[in-house]
């Protein structure tokens, strides 16, 4: 903002500090305005209000406001090079188009900037929160769907008076007891995730002996943290559908391994040609749509998840960048 009536300037880069505090003073009165005014008043959308605040702010306040602050700043610069800048501002008898056009839309720019802010950061926690909620009853739901089918099998080991009943009864309880505790927490250690798995294919080959089931982990050094039970609805899914249900020839094979930064899970089951690929529901209704929602949560724009169907076989395979 230039002025006719500025004394000469001085050397150096600051030679007017006083018009620069002068600057700082003489807005703050638009501190509730574009913090407090603007944003309630949209929240509340009351747009005529606005719109008459705004008006008030820079046609009437604004004036009034330099000329109270000149005043006050003339009482101390009266006998200074500024002081013929703090005697025309206090006068009044001005409009200043050029100082309240960039008032205005500096301040109004803020305003809208910190409204908008302030609307996504709450849309964002709501939304978390939401994901969150979801992912605590989909553990809730797989839980209990692990435990029904894992009792089905030891019923069906009692049933023959199977030697081994009572070694795996303790494999199923080392299992739930991993459920009830360690997934409680948001993420687990993978070793541990396998054992879990590991656990679990050792129990489906006793209830399918005849039928080939292996679960395949390359050796890793870096024990990463992973979501738990993540990979569980693909294992129930492989062996819900799988061929070996019905006949011996069959197998389900899986393969885990950590390289390249890049985590990968491939499962694929032998299938019968009449079974339809189930592309909608998972075992015990946990959709392929909830587990990629968990996959949305913890890996965003970092994971594949590849589901194929040939006249043989079935397979499923997850990469996560990690």
């Amino acid at each position: 903002m230039e002025h006719a009536n500025l004394p000469p300037v001085k050397n150096g880069y600051f030679p007017y500090p006083e018009i620069g505090l002068y600057a700082i003073v003489s807005t703050l009165y638009l501190i509730p305005y574009y913090r407090w005014a603007v944003p309630k008043l949209l929240y509340l959308r009351r747009y005529i209000v606005l719109f008459l605040l705004t008006l008030v702010t820079f046609l009437f306040i604004t004036t009034y406001n330099n000329i109270a602050v000149s005043r006050i700043f003339l009482q101390f610069t009266e006998n200074t090079p500024v002081g013929a800048f703090f005697r025309r501002e206090s006068a009044g008898f001005f409009m200043d188009w050029n100082m309240i056009m960039t008032d205005f839309i500096a301040f109004l720019s803020i305003a809208f900037s910190r409204f908008s802010y302030q609307n996504e950061r709450e849309r964002y926690q709501i939304e978390k929160d939401h994901l969150e909620l979801q992912l605590t009853m989909l553990k809730n739901q797989l839980q209990p769907h692990f435990l029904f089918n894992t009792l089905n099998s030891l019923y069906g080991m009692s049933l023959i008076g199977s030697k081994e009943t009572p070694r795996f009864i303790l494999l199923l309880s080392n299992m739930m007891q991993y459920i009830l505790y360690d997934c409680d927490k948001p993420m687990v250690s993978t070793r541990g995730e396998l054992e879990f798995m590991k656990g679990y294919f050792e129990l489906e080959q006793k209830k399918y002996p005849d039928a080939s089931v292996n679960l395949l982990i390359h050796e890793f050094t870096q024990d990463i943290e992973i979501p738990p039970m993540l990979l569980l609805p693909l294992i129930e899914n492989s062996f819900k559908h799988g061929k070996h249900k019905v006949e011996n020839n069959s197998s389900v094979h899986a393969e885990f391994m950590i390289r390249d930064h890049k985590l990968e899970f491939m499962i694929k089951n032998d299938k019968l040609s009449s079974m339809p690929f189930p592309t909608k529901k998972l075992p015990g209704g946990i959709g392929l749509v909830n587990i990629k929602k968990r996959l949305e949560l913890y890996y965003p724009g970092r994971y594949e998840l590849l589901l194929t169907e040939n006249e043989l076989s079935y397979s499923s395979k997850l990469t996560i960048a990690l």
